[in-house]
């Protein structure tokens, strides 16, 4: 179905190929798993395949890739539409219509389908993905999971063999991430639809995968195989695989249920040790109010410094819409909190509020003793600082080295500062790229490096791994690590549940808007079946967490 030979992509200006010596067959109703560090083409081969690489994004593609027959270089976009189907990373950017059955049928329409077969494929496909019931609701009101079902249903009521996806859990939480990969095995099962799509997360797709493609960087071949032959040399590979390795376990389990049954053995030698603390543990929050139905612990606050900001009793509405209500928290100094819950939950809208971007319509908010929406920037600056969800809010320059230096020249920092932060987190990002040029997770680098730049006492991160490999992500917690130790809040909003195993202190859960579960890390993930990270599944009852701790301890 689809078919590279000897493909090699070079941009114009580059000094190497995004792409180089690639030969790959995805047969037809496979799913395929394309794998890799940050940056090293994923994109690229995504775009290839739908003919957007070069006729879109420019550039020289030597070889050949041809799809369901047809070679990309001679077909259009437009002539392979009816072919490929292509979701990104972000389904809000590619949304051309207002409600969700409009959206459905807009891809059609530019196909110039007669209207009998548009209605009769607009009901199969909302049957197909559940939609049924959200026929009339504007995209605007659904949530991330569900918004990314309807980005398939647009491209699938073409009716295409192929569908590429770039990242499509990135963004949503666990539920809903589950929900988009179930709708993915059913294309590919019931339909023999094939699917290739790009995922850092693997810990939640590559148990689904028929074959896996590792592009490994740095001129190398990619390689191409089994998901358990390349994942047991793969550098990038999800927790569960490392805890295989680790516990030297064959076949190597892929999924949480394959290394239960290979665990048995393990629990007994952890069963008595105690684990290692992620984080050092930190007493805090004010006491919240509980809401609807749901009993909460409170605890009182401590003594000591002053809090890196509270939150009182706030209530935030947009429109008609609670979008926070009534919630209390406190966040101290050299403390990291996990903002976690559904898609919609209200976790960005909290960091909003505490950089001033939303006025409570009831409570009091502090940021360094200020209020922030009553703060003027610069001032708040020296309180505050806030990664967005998406990167390119906060770029502007023309390249990485501009877009450093001005970062160097607003916080007063000495020359080289955001640099060396960039290249701490990704090293090879050039200081002559377009920030748009660059792939999502060294955008993502280069924004926490703006923001970083300026030390800020709080930060507030927006789904900070979007994007980041598993390496990346490491050098990220650890660079979050130290700034913790010297005395900086920091407060995420994630879905990776990976990631706040790791680095947080303290979660705390939202649901529509309300604080249902505060306390220390381990409390609040390891009895949730939603947010419990792998390493917990897989040792369950005991209290582990991470791989690091279990390596710590049988050392």
């Amino acid at each position: 179905m689809i078919r590279f030979e000897q493909v090699s992509v070079t941009y114009e200006g580059a000094a190497a190929p995004a792409l180089r010596d690639v030969d790959l067959t995805v047969p037809e109703g496979e799913l395929c798993l394309l794998v890799g560090p940050s940056g090293v083409g994923k994109s690229t081969l995504l775009g290839a395949v739908s003919g957007l690489v070069p006729h879109f994004t420019g550039g020289t593609l030597r070889g050949r890739v041809t799809v369901a027959g047809r070679d990309t270089r001679t077909h259009r976009p437009r002539e392979l539409a009816d072919v490929v189907g292509t979701v990104g990373q972000d389904p809000l950017a590619h949304f051309v219509t207002d409600t969700v059955e409009d959206e459905l049928a807009y891809g059609m329409e530019s196909l110039g389908l007669p209207a009998d077969t548009m209605r009769r494929r607009v009901e199969e496909t909302l049957d197909l993905l559940g939609l049924a019931e959200l026929r009339d609701r504007p995209i605007a009101t659904l949530s991330g999971g569900q918004q990314q079902r309807v980005a398939i249903g647009s491209v699938l009521t073409a009716h295409p063999r192929v569908l590429v996806l770039d990242e499509p859990t990135s963004a949503l939480d666990p539920a809903a991430a589950e929900e988009v990969l179930a709708v993915l095995q059913r294309l590919v099962h019931d339909l023999g639809t094939t699917v290739l799509l790009a995922e850092h997360r693997l810990e939640r797709v590559v148990q689904y995968a028929d074959q896996v493609v590792l592009l490994p960087g740095r001129g190398e071949a990619p390689v191409v195989g089994a998901p358990a032959a390349v994942m047991a040399h793969s550098p990038v590979h999800p927790p569960v695989v490392a805890l295989g390795r680790l516990a030297g376990w064959s076949p190597l389990p892929l999924s949480v249920r394959d290394a239960r049954r290979a665990a048995a053995p393990l629990r007994e030698r952890l069963a008595d040790v105690r684990p290692p603390a992620v984080a050092a543990p930190v007493e805090t929050a004010a006491p919240v109010r509980p809401p609807r139905g749901l009993l909460r612990r409170a605890r009182r606050a401590p003594e000591g410094p002053a809090p890196a900001a509270a939150l009182t009793d706030v209530s935030v509405r947009h429109g008609h819409v609670d979008a926070l209500r009534e919630v209390s928290l406190t966040v101290r100094p050299g403390e990291t909190v996990a903002l976690m819950g559904r898609n919609g939950a209200g976790k960005s809208t909290l960091l909003r509020t505490l950089v001033g971007l939303h006025e409570p319509a009831r409570g009091t908010v502090r940021t360094g003793g200020a209020a922030p929406h009553r703060t003027g920037p610069r001032e708040l600056l020296r309180h505050v600082g806030l990664v967005p969800q998406d990167p390119r809010d906060l770029l502007y320059a023309d390249t990485v080295a501009a877009e450093c230096a001005a970062a160097d020249t607003d916080a007063s920092a000495s020359p080289g500062t955001c640099r060396a932060l960039v290249s701490s987190l990704l090293p090879d990002v050039p200081d002559t790229a377009h920030p748009r040029d660059l792939s999502e997770g060294q955008r993502l680098a280069l924004a926490l490096a703006v923001v970083l730049t300026a030390r800020p006492p709080l930060l507030l991160l927006d789904e900070p791994t979007r994007g980041l490999d598993y390496a990346a992500k490491a050098r990220l917690v650890e660079v979050l690590r130290g700034l913790a130790a010297e005395g900086h809040a920091i407060v995420l909003a994630t879905h990776d549940v990976e990631l706040a195993a790791e680095l947080a202190h303290r979660v705390v859960v939202l649901a529509e808007g309300e604080v249902v579960a505060d306390g220390p890390t381990p409390d609040v993930v390891v009895s949730s079946p939603a947010f419990a990270p792998q390493v917990a599944k897989i040792l369950s009852p005991l209290p582990w967490l991470t791989v690091p701790q279990v390596r710590e301890a049988l050392s």
